[in-house]
């Protein structure tokens, strides 16, 4: 189960109002499985309802929209794409991303 998706704007700021898609890798394809727009406290409570199956999953966070929501006229990345494997499906897997206009970084948290 992914909970407590957690995107940060410039370190010190909560990214509210920003879009995360989760998608699922079926053979060469990424399915969307599910979304979430992160609230005031910039964090997306939970992206699924129970666990994940095992497999290769991908969060993309739509920066392009928030950052242009922010005043940029045009985003560095339009979107960050983190990349992940589940091979427990009881374990929690919490994602986090900082975002700045011309760099992210991203951690497994805990």
């Amino acid at each position: 189960m992914i909970h407590d998706t957690h995107p940060r704007y410039l370190a010190r700021e909560p990214a509210q109002g920003l879009e995360v898609i989760l998608e699922l890798r079926q053979a060469s394809e990424w399915v969307p499985i599910s979304r979430g727009t992160s609230d005031e406290n910039g964090r997306i409570s939970t992206l699924t309802d129970g666990p994940l199956t095992p497999g290769t999953y991908q969060l993309t966070f739509d920066t392009g929209a928030f950052h242009r929501d922010q005043g940029l006229s045009v985003a560095f990345f339009p979107e960050v794409k983190i990349t992940f494997n589940v091979r427990d499906p009881d374990e929690q897997l919490p994602r986090a991303a900082v975002a700045q206009p011309v760099r992210y970084s991203t951690y497994r948290g805990t």
